[in-house]
């Protein structure tokens, strides 16, 4: 296996190691805040979060919906801290409306995946559901040892050369 094979079928992975995103935006000043949010994620890449509407990071979504979210290795499981491995893709967020047949869909997810606490939160009429649509991303595995991912196919790594 090559090494753009072998770092395609890692990064094909990479996501399922995940329960949560760390999240980046910005508010109306341009002031950054990162947090992170749990998250679903479906076949095509399209990233959801169900957050509230109290939240930092959702006003800063609805003032600015380019997002930047980050997948980071554990410190604890790398081999090396300055090399971790990590998935970033710059975002578009777009609302979901509550209770479309989408909007079911994805809580029913957000069920299946972190249980009870859902249901809670369903009854909450301060959480939104965005979708954070990748437009590229990058992937690091290494030490030179870095790709590419453009929005056109989010499924192929390009290595990163210079």
């Amino acid at each position: 296996m090559s090494k753009i094979e072998k770092a395609q079928a890692e990064y094909e992975k990479f996501t399922e190691e995940f329960e949560s995103i760390i999240i980046s935006t910005v508010n109306e000043q341009g002031i950054p805040n990162a947090s992170y949010t749990p998250f679903v994620i479906d076949d095509t890449k399209n990233i959801y979060i169900y957050v509230s509407g109290l939240s930092t990071h959702t006003k800063n979504i609805y003032d600015h919906p380019h997002v930047s979210i980050l997948f980071i290795e554990d410190e604890g499981k790398t081999k090396q801290i300055f090399a971790r491995r990590r998935l970033t893709f710059d975002c578009n967020a777009t609302l979901l409306e509550r209770e479309t047949e989408q909007w079911n869909q994805i809580v029913e997810q957000f069920q299946e995946r972190f249980g009870e606490i859902i249901e809670m939160l369903r009854s909450l009429p301060d959480f939104r559901i965005f979708q954070l649509t990748p437009t590229e991303g990058r992937f690091v595995i290494g030490f030179g040892a870095a790709y590419h991912i453009s929005g056109d196919n989010l499924n192929q790594l390009t290595l990163i050369t210079e």
